[in-house]
């Protein structure tokens, strides 16, 4: 069921690997993963230390709120790298994490390496952040696997040279090709980048509801403050889970099929959307936000 609640998250809430002190906090903010970060919130000179701590913090949480961890390792080509993926694997093949983010994801070979490495139940989720990232797209959808490509959107701008405005409109070409690239493989809709100023509450809502039409059904957040807006412009309106309700209702009543309500056909492609909808509504339930758990 696991890798089945990380495939609907909305909310991946980034987390320094060496705050262990943060790991729960994290969990708790409802967001339906964290991922807790060897690469950029790590130091050099403390990447060793964050990785060996991994065990003893993850040990200390929840068994079901491990299901929800994943962490971020140092990409492939660095120093780190070796090490965090034998690091990594422990954690996984032990149950104390449920899969690893690969940055700068370029090539499928890396991922089979951590596939291998991480033991079947494991999940892997590619961040494409640079041209040949996004040039290997397939490739990387199609490695065992992988749960869900994620978009690098910063460090994509930088490694193509983009200076792009607030609304990022050069780069919707390139959600489309990680957006087909999903599709193709039969992978849950992509997880879109971050929004960098957590205090800009509009620019959130702005860079979400672009996510949202751009066909994304999760997204990057750096901050506890980002997950439940993000959570919530993510997940079905009211209106949209009763139309969802009454759709199942109607073809379960009608015992499958094609049926019509409110005057249109209602097929199988239709349902599907239904159902996620449905889905997702309940995997919220599962996980709460902190203000709602506040209520």
């Amino acid at each position: 069921m696991s890798a089945a609640a990380l495939a609907l998250a909305r909310a991946f809430l980034f987390v320094p690997a060496d705050r262990p002190e943060r790991h729960a906090r994290a969990l708790v903010t409802g967001a339906g993963a964290v991922i807790v970060d060897l690469e950029d919130a790590v130091a050099p000179e403390r990447k060793a230390a964050a990785r060996e701590g991994l065990a003893a913090s993850f040990a200390a949480l929840p068994g079901a709120d491990r299901q929800r961890l994943l962490v971020r390792i140092n990409a492939a080509g660095t120093p780190w790298h070796e090490d965090d993926r034998v690091a990594v694997a422990g954690l996984v093949l032990q149950g104390l994490a449920e899969g690893v983010v690969l940055p700068k994801a370029e090539k499928a070979g890396d991922l089979r390496l951590l596939a291998e490495a991480i033991g079947p139940r494991g999940v892997l989720v590619p961040l494409v952040e640079s041209a040949a990232g996004l040039a290997a797209a397939d490739e990387l959808a199609a490695a065992p696997q992988v749960l869900r490509l994620a978009f690098g959107n910063l460090d994509f701008q930088a490694d193509v040279g983009l200076a792009c405005d607030a609304d990022e409109a050069e780069l919707v070409p390139v959600r489309l090709v990680l957006l087909l690239a999903s599709r193709r493989a039969g992978l849950p809709a992509p997880i879109d980048g971050v929004t960098a100023d957590w205090r800009d509450t509009q620019r959130l809502a702005a860079d979400t509801a672009r996510a949202r039409r751009g066909g994304f059904g999760a997204k990057l957040c750096i901050h506890p403050d980002q997950v439940a807006p993000v959570q919530a412009a993510l997940g079905p309106s009211d209106g949209e889970l009763a139309w969802a309700r009454r759709v199942i209702e109607a073809v379960r009543s009608a015992g499958g099929g094609v049926v019509s309500l409110d005057g249109r056909m209602v097929d199988a492609p239709v349902v599907r959307l239904a159902e996620r909808l449905v889905a997702l509504a309940a995997e919220q339930d599962r996980h709460p936000t902190t203000q709602e758990t506040s209520k």
